[in-house]
């Protein structure tokens, strides 16, 4: 299986969406711009709610079947390690392979010493096109390279030849993440890590590396702008000379795993990649999850009644709901308001504190990013949440449609 240039990663926390997030694409299609949607859903979300990777199948297949999608599209089993891959390996054809936990973990010394030998032939100045500066390569730099890096892309080749045994080479699409560690990546880290990719054997067609700043889930991108910009350029620069090198997919591209919503940098992805020629995977359905409460909080009645519902519960279990996502989330619990409060707002009010407009006064970011990772209680309402969707399909639908197109898809594929 090829992946395209452009592609999405799409999907929703229920499995209620995929009809208005392809309606999404379905507009850029228009447009004269292709992205290729990819149903993701990791294994905690999973978890959390009570579904199973064959439900995600299902839901995709069932959008794709009532929009009369006729294009490519993927389910991908997303971060997946060795422990959990095989849950995944009847429903997905797309597998994001997430070895974080191994880097920074010594390989054995003869693959390190190997590793340095195969390519130090690279040792001394580096011209990669499009960077202006010349990268300096020593054999050192290799070497503990090597020792932060090999032993994690031997454990992706690892999970890669066990699905390969299972599915075939031809029926899937591998991505290698390392973007939940502790630093971004260099280009000289890149350039070396994709040669090790090489030297597995792995052909990953997206590699998701860690930059710098905070993509705190939901929210806008938290750091320094022009250092992103440089460090998103430089690995476009970096892939396109390490596929001629190192003989990889010839469509071999970022994933950027944005935790959705990084508006003030995707003017500078656009320019790069417009730049570069280059392709993208944008990883941001969280945020759908979030529609749908806008959705139901605007539809007033019983559906705004569970919206405030939602937001009492989670923040009487704040600290319970924010736990597993404390490294991708900065809440102010000062900032967030009462329950008493929010049960005098409107629909209105309450759909402004929590959709993403900066330049709403109010616009809540603490509020937003609760919201954010309460999703484990309206899982918990069942069927009394679902049967809310149901109901306020069309506000919800239209709210998920215009989110994933004109806040995503236009600023980054289309240009507005």
């Amino acid at each position: 299986m090829r992946l395209a240039k452009y592609s999405i990663g799409i999907g929703d926390r229920f499995g209620r969406q995929g009809k208005a997030q392809l309606a999404a694409l379905i507009k850029a299609k228009a447009r004269g711009v292709s992205i290729v949607p990819v149903w993701n859903k990791s294994h905690r979300e999973h978890s959390t709610i009570g579904s199973a990777p064959g439900d995600v199948r299902a839901d995709a297949d069932a959008a794709v079947r009532a929009c009369r999608w006729t294009d490519p599209y993927f389910v991908d089993a997303d971060h997946i390690a060795m422990g959990n891959v095989d849950l995944f390996m009847a429903s997905s054809d797309f597998f994001t392979l997430d070895v974080a936990d191994f880097t920074g973990r010594a390989a054995d010394e003869a693959d390190i010493t190997a590793f340095v030998q195969k390519h130090r032939g690279y040792v001394g100045s580096l011209a990669v096109p499009g960077i202006e500066e010349t990268l300096e390569v020593s054999e050192n730099q290799i070497r503990a390279i090597a020792s932060r890096f090999l032993l994690a892309v031997k454990e992706a080749a690892k999970i890669y030849r066990h699905i390969e045994a299972a599915k075939g080479a031809e029926n899937f699409v591998t991505e290698v993440s390392m973007d939940e560690t502790d630093r971004p990546q260099t280009p000289v880290e890149m350039f070396f890590i994709l040669a090790a990719i090489a030297d597995y054997g792995i052909p990953a067609q997206t590699i998701a590396p860690k930059f710098s700043g905070r993509f705190n889930k939901g929210v806008d991108y938290d750091g320094d702008v022009a250092r992103f910009a440089k460090e998103f350029a430089q690995d476009l620069a970096v892939i396109k000379l390490a596929v001629r090198q190192f003989h990889l997919p010839e469509n071999l591209k970022l994933s950027v795993h944005s935790g959705s919503d990084k508006f003030s940098i995707y003017g500078s992805m656009r320019e790069a990649m417009a730049r570069f020629d280059a392709g993208l995977h944008l990883k941001t359905a969280g945020t759908t999850w979030l529609e749908e409460v806008v959705g139901l909080a605007l539809a007033g009645g019983a559906g705004l009644a569970m919206a405030k519902e939602i937001y009492a519960k989670a923040l009487a279990r704040r600290d319970e709901l924010a736990a597993p996502y404390a490294t991708v989330i900065d809440i102010d619990e000062a900032a967030l308001p009462s329950s008493q409060s929010v049960d005098r707002w409107d629909g209105r009010t309450f759909a402004a504190a929590l959709k993403h407009d900066a330049s709403c006064e109010a616009y809540n970011v603490h509020f937003r990013q609760l919201l954010h990772v309460a999703y484990k209680v309206a899982a918990e309402m069942g069927d009394r949440y679902l049967q809310a969707l149901d109901e306020n399909e069309a506000i919800i639908a239209q709210n998920v449609a215009s989110n994933i197109y004109d806040r995503h898809i236009a600023a980054i594929f289309v240009g507005r």
